[in-house]
Formats: C-alpha cells, structure tokens, sequence
C-alpha cells in the first residue's frame, strides 16, 4: 500500500471522534462506525464543537470545518469499511470486546487493508493473533484529547511487516502528529511509566497522606506538573486507568502495579471522572470541588 487515502474508526466515544476529527481535517474521507446511532450523533455534535472553537481560535477556518464534516460518513455496521485503506479501532480497553470487535469486521475489509487499535496498554502481538492478518495488525495509540495532543504511539507487534508501520506513521505525520516507536510490552511507554503514578497517588489519598488538594497542589507546585495526578486521572477516566493498572499487573507480575483499592472503590460506584460527572472532583461544581 502505498499511501493511505480513507480511514475508517470504529467507536464514536471521545478517542474515536477525535481520530475522526484529526482525519477529516487532514484532507481524508472518514467512516465512523458505532452500533449505537445516538453516540455517532453525540460524536458528530462534539467535533463541529470541537471545530468550532479551532475556527474561533484562527486554527482553521469555518472552510474548513465545513469541509472536514462532509468527509465523515457515520455507520452502525461494517459493510461502509469495505473500500478503507486502514481501519482504526477505538472501543473501549477490553480484550474480549476488542476481539469480538475483530471477528465481525475483517470479512469485510478489503485483503491489503490494515487494522489498527488505539488501544492504550493491551499487548499488540496478542490482538493480531485474534485477526487473519498480523502482519498488517498494528498499534496505533492516539493520546486525549486527539485534536490537541501531538503524540501518537506506534506499536508493532511481532508480525507486523515493515510496510505497515511505514504506512501508519505516514498516516501520523500527516494528520500532524509526532509518531514515537514503542514496544509491545503491557503499556507501551507513555502509560508504563504514567499510570503506576496516578495509581500511587490514588493509594496516598487512600492512606491518608494527603487530601486531594495536597497531593495535586504538591505536583503542580512541587514538580512543575501542568496538572495534578487525580485530576488526571479523573480526565483518563478511572475505569479506563483501572483496564490499564490491571493489564500491567497481570502482563508484569510485579505487586508494585497492583491496581488502589480506592481506585476499584470508585469505578464499582460509577464514579469515572469528568466523563461520568464525579471522580475525585465533583464536575457539577465551578470550579469543580475535590470529594474528599
């Protein structure tokens, strides 16, 4: 495959619509896939929003917005995948899911085709082994929220060929990401080194080290971080640190990765984070207000 001319995303949630979003705006024909009819609308909603703000910041123009919209095609089944020269999945970090996902889609995918997932901490070598082409299987770890943040982590896994990780890293540069090559090892770089240290600062809140002002005005004060750890990690969304602290526990076998009992405590309540309303700030407050 020389280049990659159509993209195709399946899951409409906030990392699918931002691939989407980057795509389109990249010049490139979009479909993106959701069996829920009512999340491709919250998704088509959320990235003219998102676009309006990029025409209102001089980012690009209301041209291109309108442009970019009309690139993406939504769907709730498969059969649109057909003529994609890549598709991207973005579904939630579940390996189940993700291999159910998998057995639906790649009768219908054109032979030359590649399958990507954006997954964030699952070993790639073990979802291309679930598919009928790992040499064309690949990670692809875009980063939230996808319009803003630059990186994007390539991962091979151990039968990716040579010609699919130039193609996806092409891809990359050009909806104007930086590609960095990661291993295929429970949480890639980003999060390996990133989640344990949200999950210790989750389990000092537990043991009473500090509150949740202390320990994210000590970050943010004390180590020069933009942002403090829980407020982070209520933007990842607690459940989504939980899949990742637990892939790393089970891939490592180190205790050292074991997933904060109070992490657990919270994703059992349905406290998530900014996306549920309620994690270790309270998002019905402005500003929001620390829980404990």
């Amino acid at each position: 495959m020389a280049e990659i001319a159509k993209v195709g995303v399946i899951g409409a949630g906030l990392m699918g619509n931002g691939i989407a979003h980057v795509s389109a705006l990249a010049g490139l024909p979009v479909v993106l896939m959701d069996v829920q009819q009512a999340a491709l609308d919250k998704a088509m909603a959320t990235m003219s929003g998102n676009m309006d703000r990029q025409v209102k910041k001089a980012i690009i123009t209301a041209e291109d917005k309108a442009a970019a919209l009309a690139r993406i095609a939504t769907t709730t089944t498969n059969d649109a995948f057909a003529d994609c020269d890549i598709v991207i999945e973005a579904a939630t970090e579940n390996e189940e899911l993700k291999k159910k996902i998998y057995a639906g889609l790649l009768p219908k995918l054109k032979a030359d085709a590649i399958l990507a997932s954006n997954t964030s901490s699952i070993p790639i070598t073990r979802l291309a082994a679930a598919t009928d082409r790992p040499a064309r299987f690949i990670g692809m770890h875009f980063f939230n929220p996808v319009p803003m943040m630059q990186l994007v982590e390539i991962i091979r896994g151990l039968a990716t060929d040579d010609a699919t990780a130039a193609a996806v890293e092409a891809l990359a540069r050009k909806l104007g990401k930086t590609p960095v090559a990661a291993g295929d090892w429970p949480g890639f770089v980003v999060n390996r080194v990133l989640c344990p240290m949200l999950n210790e600062a989750i389990q000092a809140l537990m043991e009473g080290v500090g509150d949740v002002t202390a320990i994210d005005e000590g970050m943010k004060l004390g180590a020069n971080h933009p942002m403090g750890p829980l407020q982070l990690a209520d933007f990842v969304g607690l459940d989504t640190l939980l899949s990742v602290m637990k892939v790393l526990h089970e891939g490592l076998g180190d205790p050292k990765y074991r997933p904060s009992p109070l992490l657990a405590k919270y994703v059992e309540a349905g406290w998530l984070g900014r996306k549920s309303g309620k994690g270790f700030y309270d998002y019905a407050t402005n500003p929001p207000t620390p829980t404990r």
